[in-house]
């Protein structure tokens, strides 16, 4: 097709709509291929909508022939990582999630799309916007359900066991201790959560109780015991601190990208609610630890 009489902003979004139908087809294609992909309607799902994929990548690169459209193999080979260990939900709405975006553009620029290839255009626009609805009922993954208790779990042990430590920074000479009075109360707040959990569970929850409980407890847990581990890597209370801050600070940025993710909310607003509270709590705490130190002239 000759781009004669073709818009440059025409030229400019056919090139980059290729690049990502390209790329989208590439990986649908590859994600049918994976051995975890065992539903056969689920296979096929993938397989069709690569297809589909492909297909609009065909109609884009019709006016932009003379721009090299080529797979981007870093993000394939991401995508295929992020669809192995954060698991399928994640994975298709991390690619789905500029769709509004994308239609909004499509829909802006219709009038440059010449008249023979406005209908093309238009089933392409519908395809987009049936692309969620395509997945909906074949999702199957149990921790997306239960991502609420997961993160409730997590968030708690990350403002506590974080103020516990930075309490031990006024009272404990010794990082071991520091460390282990934080497992330790991590071990029994991590009970009283999933205790706190199942009953939450219990009252309309549509799921497990006891699954409820487990996810609360051992995202605690681990939690806790992720910010206490640089207690016994150094014999520094301060560089310890500081490690298990920015340990935890990491496992807020990458839950609070996989929550508005599978949720579509703000990342930039969970990210920074959250953290305040942890290092507020940890200012808090820290004070007073270093108040009853003074007071008691006792440190351990």
């Amino acid at each position: 097709m000759s781009t004669a009489g073709i818009s440059q902003e025409l030229v400019e979004v056919a090139y980059m709509s290729a690049k990502d139908e390209l790329n989208e087809y590439a990986i649908y294609k590859k994600y049918s291929e994976l051995r975890t992909t065992q539903k056969s309607e689920f296979k096929n799902t993938l397989v069709r909508l690569a297809g589909m994929e492909y297909k609009h990548y065909q109609f884009w690169k019709k006016f932009c022939p003379d721009h090299d459209v080529t797979v981007n193999r870093l993000k394939l080979t991401l995508m295929v990582f992020v669809r192995i260990f954060l698991g399928v939900t994640f994975a298709f709405k991390l690619l789905e999630r500029t769709e509004t975006e994308v239609i909004k553009q499509y829909k802006e620029i219709a009038h440059l799309v010449p008249s023979e290839d406005q209908q093309m255009l238009h089933e392409i626009i519908g395809d987009e916007e049936e692309h969620e609805k395509e997945f909906a009922d074949q999702f199957n993954e149990p921790h997306i359900k239960y991502i609420s208790f997961i993160v409730l779990g997590l968030a708690d042990a990350l403002v506590e066991i974080a103020g516990i430590h930075a309490g031990s920074l006024g009272i404990y000479v010794s990082t071991e201790l520091a460390g282990l009075a934080g497992i330790i109360a991590g071990a029994a707040a991590s009970m009283a959560m999933a205790s706190a959990a199942y009953a939450q569970a219990k009252t309309g929850f549509k799921g497990s109780a006891g699954l409820s409980a487990i996810y609360t407890g051992v995202s605690y847990f681990l939690t806790a015991i992720i910010l206490a581990t640089p207690y016994f890597l150094t014999k520094i209370m301060l560089n310890a601190l500081l490690v298990s801050l920015a340990a935890g600070i990491i496992l807020i940025a990458f839950t609070s990208f996989y929550g508005s993710i599978i949720a579509g909310s703000s990342f930039r607003k969970d990210f920074v609610e959250v953290t305040s509270i942890m290092l507020g709590a940890t200012v808090a705490l820290y004070l007073l630890g270093t108040v009853l130190r003074y007071l008691t002239g006792m440190t351990i």
